[in-house]
């Protein structure tokens, strides 16, 4: 009985040490893996402590998707797991499930405000929810698949000047195994912006910036599922509440919204209709004078506003909805109305920064409300500038908003 006891022990003592082996060659291999595909940027036990990250891990091996410094930026990484890929049931084992980007600005990339014919709500029914600052003295924004941060870098060099930085930790198309209510869980978004501030700072020593990004926030809140109820707006569209707009029977009666965060390079406010609003406007006189059409689906009949900042506000295109037409560059120092279309854009300059305000009315539904919006727009424009402490404030003319309802 002693001898049997004792070969338990030891066959026990093997099992478990192979065991362990084989954990430990898997955490060496795919802290191996991390560092190869991100240039040795992105914190690799971070990574690797993410829900979706179990099993044995690998990278995209191609010219995209693997950060090469040398080769410029913006750059990619893109990492997958088996554990991942068995949780899905996908046929190869494995599934893409993180990405780390890195770049800098000012870039050549054109910042984009919604077109006319977009949606403010998920066109597939899924859960919305509005972006959020990360806050903790950080410029920064978390969604519902991970977060960015920027880092002032204006004496860092990187095939041309610098002036800042940006990272992104972001989960790749999470799902339901690791997710709760269509967002990330609070251990994986607390440990993104993790990643993204170490990223940050590991490329500002790389590309010889002397400022750092503090640690985030211990505990990120989970996003706000919208759209709310106007009655309840308090932060970035708090001002449309406050005026008692949504009193007027054409105009928006919910919102979508932030805390308000003056380090974002994109603080956004939308207003949409619910469906009981969208009905009493869609079958009105005024609807069917114009020929409009009831809206396909929530959030179809909206408006939205940002207010850009910084390198991003140099670079705003209003899209425009005739093909082979160039898009409207909104210029600081200047204001207007992208050509035809319901998007229009102001001006001004908080602490030194330029800053680009837009609005964008929803197609078809701007035929109904395109006047009303001018003064809901200015209400708007006023509540940032104030806020931010905004000088030198440009707003379009008047006749901008009033020639499509007179043509």
């Amino acid at each position: 009985m002693r001898k049997f006891v004792n070969v338990v022990l030891c066959l026990t003592a093997v099992a478990g040490t192979v065991w362990s082996g084989t954990q430990i060659w898997q955490v060496l291999s795919g802290r191996h893996q991390i560092n190869e595909a991100c240039a040795g940027l992105v914190p690799a036990g971070r990574v690797l402590s993410l829900s979706p990250a179990g099993g044995t891990i690998s990278h995209r091996v191609a010219d995209e998707g693997t950060i090469e410094l040398d080769a410029g930026l913006p750059q990619d990484c893109e990492i997958f797991s088996t554990e991942a890929g068995e949780k899905y049931g996908t046929d190869s084992g494995e599934r893409w499930f993180f990405t780390a980007a890195v770049g800098t600005l000012p870039d050549d990339d054109p910042v984009i405000p919604e077109d006319p014919v977009d949606s403010l709500l998920n066109e597939w029914g899924d859960h919305t929810y509005p972006d959020q600052p990360l806050g903790g003295g950080i410029a920064g924004v978390v969604t519902d698949t991970g977060v960015t941060v920027e880092l002032p870098c204006p004496e860092g060099e990187a095939y041309g000047p610098v002036k800042t930085l940006w990272s992104r930790a972001s989960l790749m198309d999470p799902g339901p195994p690791f997710t709760e209510d269509g967002q990330p869980t609070a251990h994986d978004r607390n440990t993104l912006a993790r990643i993204a501030v170490t990223t940050a700072n590991n490329l500002a020593g790389r590309l010889g910036c002397a400022d750092r990004l503090p640690d985030p926030p211990q505990d990120i809140p989970a996003l706000t599922e919208g759209p709310l109820p106007v009655s309840r707006a308090d932060g970035t569209c708090a001002w449309y509440r406050e005026a008692g707009f949504a009193r007027q029977p054409r105009l928006a009666d919910q919102v979508l919204e932030s805390r308000p965060d003056e380090l974002l390079w994109d603080e956004t406010c939308g207003l949409a209709l619910s469906d009981e609003r969208a009905a009493e406007v869609a079958y009105s006189d005024a609807a069917r004078r114009a020929d409009v059409d009831h809206p396909s689906r929530p959030g179809t009949w909206f408006a939205s506003f940002h207010t850009y900042s910084g390198e991003g506000a140099k670079n705003v295109q209003l899209r425009r909805t005739i093909p082979r037409e160039s898009p409207t560059l909104a210029e600081p120092g200047k204001a207007g109305r992208g050509g035809d279309d319901s998007v229009w854009w102001a001006s001004s300059v908080c602490d030194g920064r330029p800053q680009i305000h837009t609005m964008t009315i929803a197609w078809q539904y701007d035929e109904l409300t395109t006047p009303a919006y001018e003064k809901v727009f200015r209400a708007y424009v006023d509540d940032v500038t104030h806020r931010r402490g905004c000088t030198d404030l440009k707003f379009p003319a008047h006749a901008t908003f009033t020639e499509q309802a007179s043509s």
